[in-house]
């Protein structure tokens, strides 16, 4: 495997008495696409800023190749970060705001090379059209396409996305998903890429790290990590509708819950697990104990189902041309070699 263009080694950061960041160790490699996800309050944006230099970790080390650039400016680490808010001068037109960044002191560029940079970048971009338009004129995505556009222009050794899609409208963020997955391929260029979104997790990332509560509580590729959490707490960041998890004993061949459904096999006896069950990977014939349906979402190509079982709500996926009505008993099945079983001990992990 290549050297990693980033590492961070065992990075700490606080603020008065709450950490944001804990111990945290992680590397970027060359041409990648990196996906940081988690909740508000994860310390997503704080591990952003702090690998662009706008904070300084309270301990650890952040190595750029072989070199310690812990303690480096900003201005000379050569990395673009790309906002939410777009972080436009509303007055400038297009043209002006994509050559900012490239007029900073030390820069040296000549007026022929800023404008051939700004020409490759709006046709990249699909905004030459736009050069002569003020920003406060441009819709929320023509917005977001310049400050893409500000980032690119640099070439640096790697961006930095701060949930940059957030404020657009869904139709907008899907469209730019794929334009962004596709711009960092052309541009071969490393991106670590923020969000609290997990359709945007598993569309985008070749690799993801699931951060909570300042701490990295796993990485992989997004489909490893949906088929295989490794606690309760890392399944809920992925999927929709959210992942069934039900409190069970094993007893009698079965892991069985607190009401007396059996949920599926089990070896061993006497142990608390939780069981991890996607939407998806439930029959809704075939069980030995019924459930009734309490909800039925009409979601396009499927259908989604609310059913009270096993002593709470579950969620069932069927295709659209299964015919279930509320109100209707229905006895679930579970797929149990697509369930994901934890101890009762890692359950609030």
């Amino acid at each position: 495997m290549t050297s990693p263009v980033l590492s961070l080694k065992h990075i700490s950061k606080r603020f008065g008495g709450i950490t944001a960041l804990q111990d945290l160790s992680l590397d970027v490699h060359p041409d990648e696409l990196l996906v940081i996800l988690g909740p508000t309050g994860a310390g997503k944006t704080t591990l952003l800023r702090t690998i662009a230099g706008l904070e300084h970790p309270d301990e650890g080390t952040l190595y750029r190749g072989n070199q310690d650039i812990t303690r480096i400016p900003p201005a000379d680490r050569n990395v673009s970060l790309v906002f939410q808010n777009f972080s436009l001068y509303p007055d400038w037109t297009v043209l002006e705001n994509l050559a900012f960044p490239l007029k900073a002191p030390g820069r040296n560029l000549s007026a022929d090379e800023i404008r051939s940079r700004i020409d490759w970048a709006a046709d990249i971009l699909k905004i030459t059209s736009l050069l002569d338009r003020p920003a406060n004129r441009l819709s929320g995505g023509e917005m977001q396409r310049v400050a893409i556009g500000r980032a690119i222009v640099r070439r640096p050794r790697l961006f930095l996305l701060d949930e940059p899609l957030t404020n657009l409208d869904a139709k907008l963020r899907e469209a730019l998903r794929v334009e962004l997955v596709t711009l960092r391929r052309a541009l071969k260029t490393p991106m670590i890429f923020v969000t609290h979104d997990q359709m945007e997790a598993m569309s985008m990332g070749d690799r993801v790290i699931v951060l909570h509560e300042g701490t990295i509580l796993q990485e992989g590729a997004p489909e490893e990590i949906y088929t295989h959490p490794v606690s309760p707490t890392v399944a809920r960041q992925l999927g929709y509708p959210p992942i069934n998890l039900i409190s069970a004993t094993a007893q009698n061949g079965s892991y069985t819950a607190d009401d007396g459904t059996e949920i599926m096999p089990a070896t061993g006896a006497g142990e608390s697990a939780v069981i991890g069950i996607r939407p998806e990977d439930i029959e809704p014939s075939g069980g030995k104990h019924s459930g009734l349906v309490r909800v039925v979402e009409h979601m396009g190509p499927m259908t989604i189902l609310v059913v009270q079982w096993a002593g709470q709500e579950i969620h069932l996926v069927v295709p659209k041309y299964q015919q279930v009505q509320v109100g209707e008993e229905i006895y679930p099945q579970v797929v149990h070699e697509k369930a994901v079983v934890w101890s009762a001990d890692t359950s609030s992990c």
